[in-house]
């Protein structure tokens, strides 16, 4: 355990609360926790803050630091972070969010998982001011009797309010035993650690509110739960997941991070300024405003976006890298060494170039990519344009180099 030693605060508990507050979604509540900080400041001791991640997958992604920010900010302030990794949780499976049982995860898939958390969140958090715990310590020693005790301080009516359940029931999908106890191991975690906060995404306050209930019980001041936006993955509409593949990792490569960042939409980028850059909110709104009244470029706006959250992790050069990579790839940069095809010189046929090239494997799948606007031609002049017509001629001289691009795939074009 983390020796708490007393401390000053730099910073008034009012101070602190209106930086807290900042970003939040939903504080239960503020008066709590202003009470909290008070008490906090008089006795020279760090609060505990509480965050649970599940190792149900070996990545952490950006998502999942809209909360790690929000932690640091706490730990900025002198307070504790108290970092668990539910690796017993995670071999139940968190049913939040999900339409059907989840798959339980076996000992040695969420130990290969957990070894990968640490490295990941110590990019965010300081590592000086967190405590990592682990709830198979109190939950594995746990005997039958101790559960059905546990179960008992919770009805199966309160249980069964949470939506995920409420819609498979009527759904009349099935829900498993082992869910209704997700929320109560959850919240007996925060009991074991008497934890102060709970930091958590939108969708993790049923569990939230399950961990105060518990810590009553347990004759504690009930944690405050302080809840961050859900933040939206690349497709602009489901949570940032892993499993949905609609995520960007914190340890992507620099040059897939980049490239990820730049395919978020032009109207998600200002939610991802918002929850994951560290401008203040009046200069992005105000970049906001220049792109809305046509003064200001959006792909200027994510690509600076984008190199900042690059470089947080990986730093200014390879941040650096990766923009102008980003560039001379979609900008079909003839200094690129893209993988080469070797064509007869002449004018072809735009679908036919395509087969031949391999871009496509059908003159259907060729129609259906020039259709959405997806292939690009640079001349042996330099000169590039959108392949526009299934009949388009693509024309090569005897010597000469092109590029062609559809999409991810990018081939340098020569005739010997």
């Amino acid at each position: 355990m983390m020796c708490l030693v007393k401390i000053q605060f730099s910073k008034t508990p009012e101070q602190q609360l209106e930086e807290l507050l900042k970003g939040t979604a939903e504080v239960i509540s503020k008066h709590e926790l202003l009470e909290k900080l008070k008490e906090a400041h008089k006795e020279g001791r760090p609060l505990k803050v509480k965050w649970g991640a599940d190792p149900s997958a070996p990545d952490i992604h950006l998502g999942h630091t809209v909360v790690l920010r929000k932690l640091r900010q706490f730990q900025d302030l002198g307070h504790t972070v108290q970092f668990l990794i539910g690796d017993f949780t995670a071999m139940i499976g968190d049913p939040t969010g999900k339409s059907a049982t989840r798959k339980p995860l076996t000992k040695e898939e969420v130990d290969a998982n957990a070894k990968t958390y640490l490295e990941q969140v110590f990019k965010v958090l300081d590592k000086t001011k967190t405590e990592v715990l682990y709830n198979s310590q109190w939950c594995r020693p746990m005997s039958f009797e101790d559960v059905i005790r546990l179960a008992s301080q919770y009805t199966v009516a309160r249980i069964l309010e949470r939506d995920d359940f409420t819609n498979r029931m009527k759904e009349q999908k099935p829900i498993s035993l082992h869910e209704l106890l997700y929320p109560l191991i959850q919240g007996y975690d925060s009991v074991m650690m008497k934890s102060d906060v709970e930091m958590c995404g939108t969708d993790q306050k049923f569990n939230c509110l399950v961990g105060r209930a518990l810590q009553e019980e347990a004759g504690q001041k009930p944690e405050v739960i302080l809840s961050m936006p859900i933040l939206e993955g690349l497709d602009g509409v489901k949570k940032m997941s892993k499993s949905l593949g609609n995520y960007v990792g914190v340890t992507d490569p620099p040059n897939e991070m980049f490239a990820k960042l730049m395919s978020v939409s032009d109207v998600l980028m200002w939610k991802y300024y918002e929850l994951l850059s560290d401008s203040l909110k009046e200069a992005w709104q105000d970049k906001k405003k220049k792109v809305e009244d046509g003064s200001y470029h959006p792909k200027q706006a994510k690509q600076e976006l984008a190199k900042e959250i690059t470089e947080r992790f990986y730093g200014h050069d390879k941040a650096k890298e990766a923009w102008d990579y980003f560039e001379n790839r979609h900008n079909l940069d003839q200094s690129v060494d893209y993988e080469k095809k070797k064509v007869v010189p002449g004018a072809h046929k735009a679908a036919d170039f395509m087969l031949m090239v391999g871009i496509s494997k059908t003159k259907s799948d060729a129609k259906r990519l020039i259709e959405q606007g997806a292939v690009e031609w640079v001349n042996g002049k330099q000169e590039k344009r959108k392949i526009a017509s299934f009949n388009e001629l693509v024309e090569i001289a005897d010597g000469e180099t092109g590029l062609i691009r559809s999409g991810k795939i990018f081939l340098k074009i020569v005739t010997s």
